[in-house]
């Protein structure tokens, strides 16, 4: 089978990016030729995988691209026409190759893969500048709310009229959570499948030893939370002075987090690691007691709960999204509000305080990994979601 893989972006820094990476190298591993199709824009200067590239950037001109990407619509033109694939798996693409591209997508089998709420919310968060959940459709909340300025609103509403108008192209939408899902629906985008993302799997961490370990990782943006993070860890050292902090990632919000650690005087306590290989970033957390996940926003999945799970870690996790799927409070992890500092210094004191309840979760969780959380699961059911897509195509003809 032939199978064309497209994002927005292509290096591997983010989940979207990983989770189009990982599929295409399993793709290939099980025969198929796939390929991958993404801007040429390269968030945080990281190297992009992509085998097509179109043009893209993070300049100020983002928001036109949005909307109508020329040079997307050429070059996917011409890998269509040369590549010739059976089939177009479609992940995000509304925040650098725009809805220009799917007209080119309505005489081949397509399915959606929805990773984020940038469909019903052109932010992609649903999360209002106060960091309450935004509970209204897009359209003038958007202006009057201030998530949008003036001059990004106009041409964002029209990419989200152009995108609704062409999303019939998609045989298949799928999502990663009910929460998701949920949402997508309220705006009347369905039949929307769930096919929850898998990880890969990992060997069992070592027993836990040494100082207590909180780990963290992600991009070091506000919505992820960090600022938090650091404010309950403050607290945990107050009851837990040997416990250490491991921050693995990077982001705009890296100078403004490192000055704020300066305030709290934990910077003794905490490691800064920068972004990190996936390979590295798993062999640095394995150390680590409990991972915390602390999204301010209602991560529609939040992909690196699932892979401590699998590495037998105990999980701290917002207690909504994917996130609040994901972890079983109180038999794989502990579920805290998002944005509680008091409540996330609890939870962490708790499990840095008692390593046979850290181990238990962790244990726990891993079992929980094996069974709903494995890759080649995945990657099983997005080759027979494209299967049924092509049967469906070829009865309708």
């Amino acid at each position: 089978m032939r199978v064309l893989l497209i994002n927005d972006y292509a290096s591997p820094t983010g989940g979207a990016e990983l989770m189009t990476l990982a599929l295409r190298q399993r793709l290939r591993e099980r025969g198929h030729d796939a390929r991958f199709f993404a801007s040429s824009a390269r968030p945080d200067g990281a190297t992009g995988l992509a085998d097509y590239h179109c043009r893209g950037t993070t300049s100020r001109w983002r928001t036109l691209l949005q909307t109508a990407n020329p040079w997307a619509f050429r070059s996917l033109r011409h890998v269509l026409a040369t590549f010739r694939p059976d089939l177009v798996h479609v992940k995000m693409f509304l925040t650098q190759l725009s809805p220009s591209i799917l007209p080119l997508l309505k005489q081949l089998p397509a399915v959606l893969q929805v990773v984020w709420y940038r469909p019903v919310c052109p932010i992609g968060t649903k999360m209002l500048p106060n960091g309450r959940p935004c509970l209204n459709s897009w359209g003038t909340a958007c202006y009057r709310n201030a998530c949008l300025p003036l001059r990004d609103w106009g041409p964002l509403m029209l990419q989200m009229k152009w995108f609704h108008y062409h999303r019939s192209v998609f045989d298949a939408i799928v999502v990663q959570s009910q929460s998701l899902k949920r949402e997508l629906e309220a705006d009347e985008i369905r039949p929307v499948k769930i096919v929850p993302q898998g990880v890969p799997d990992h060997p069992m961490r070592p027993p836990l030893a040494g100082p207590p370990v909180v780990g963290f990782a992600g991009r070091l943006v506000h919505e992820k939370g960090v600022e938090v993070l650091l404010r309950a860890f403050a607290i945990v050292l107050e009851h837990c002075p040997e416990a250490r902090l491991l921050l693995i990632g990077d982001g705009p919000e890296r100078a403004r987090l490192e000055s704020l650690a300066e305030d709290l005087r934990i910077v003794g306590r905490v490691t800064w690691t920068g972004h990190l290989p996936r390979d590295e970033s798993q062999e640095r957390l394995a150390a680590a007691w409990v991972q915390v996940v602390p999204s301010l926003w209602a991560e529609p999945f939040g992909l690196v709960a699932p892979e401590a799970m699998m590495r037998g870690t105990a999980v701290i996790a917002s207690q909504s999204g994917g996130l609040g799927e994901i972890v079983r409070h109180g038999e794989t992890g502990i579920h805290v509000l998002p944005g509680d500092v008091g409540g996330l210094a609890e939870a962490m004191i708790r499990l840095l305080r008692d390593r046979a309840l850290a181990e238990h979760f962790g244990k726990a969780g891993r079992v929980v990994a094996l069974a709903h959380y494995r890759e080649s699961t995945a990657v099983d059911t997005i080759e027979h979601l494209y299967r049924c897509v092509l049967q469906g195509r070829a009865g309708a003809g």
